[in-house]
């Protein structure tokens, strides 16, 4: 979506293999492992960038250790490196529920803790002008482009595609800074959703 609409787009990605996909799509892949990788090394790949989006993830298949060390603490040094960048515009792909205080001790609570604790982090920031977006559960349907965006939606599921229409949008709308938004499918087409939301 970026890059059809003229952005130049850099994606950053672990593993080598993954880069044609990138290619396809019309980004740029850089090679960087979040989990091991330095401020400085994540803030030399972000230098000159207008915006950042982080959007890794440990994937639903991997165990609790690496909620903790993708989901928190990877989310936590992209956004001191791009504050070490000087890349002020920054959205992050967080979740439904993250709450650094989430009780239980299942995966997913894990899950939502460490998003939790990475959104309290990224919130205290004040060289960034972050929204933090925490879609409900993500689905692979074909995106309707139709959401509900707000302070509270309530449970709910949406599309990948609609998640990321509307990340496209959040990163052209600068009133939406210092936001947390919850996301599902819902009535209104995004680009109303988001300048919606920017205005309240």
């Amino acid at each position: 979506m970026l890059a059809a609409r003229g952005d130049e787009v850099a994606g950053i990605i672990r593993r080598a293999e993954q880069g044609d996909d990138l290619r396809q799509a019309g980004a740029e892949p850089v090679l960087c492992d979040l989990e091991s990788a330095s401020v400085e090394e994540v803030a030399a790949h972000l230098q000159g960038a207008d915006a950042a989006v982080f959007a890794a993830g440990a994937g639903p298949d991997s165990g609790a250790a690496r909620k903790d060390t993708v989901d928190r603490d990877a989310a936590v040094l992209f956004a001191d490196a791009a504050e070490r960048a000087g890349v002020r515009r920054y959205v992050v792909v967080s979740s439904m529920g993250a709450d650094a205080a989430h009780p239980g001790d299942d995966v997913f609570d894990v899950y939502l803790r460490a998003k939790g604790a990475a959104d309290d982090a990224v919130r205290a920031r004040g060289g960034l002008d972050w929204t933090i977006l925490r879609p409900g559960s993500l689905t692979n349907d074909a995106g309707k482009g139709l959401v509900r965006l707000e302070a509270s939606t309530g449970r709910g599921a949406v599309p990948r595609d609609d998640v990321a229409a509307v990340l496209a949008e959040l990163l052209d709308t600068p009133a939406t800074a210092g936001l947390t938004l919850e996301l599902v499918s819902g009535s209104a087409p995004v680009s109303v959703a988001v300048k919606s939301i920017a205005g309240n």
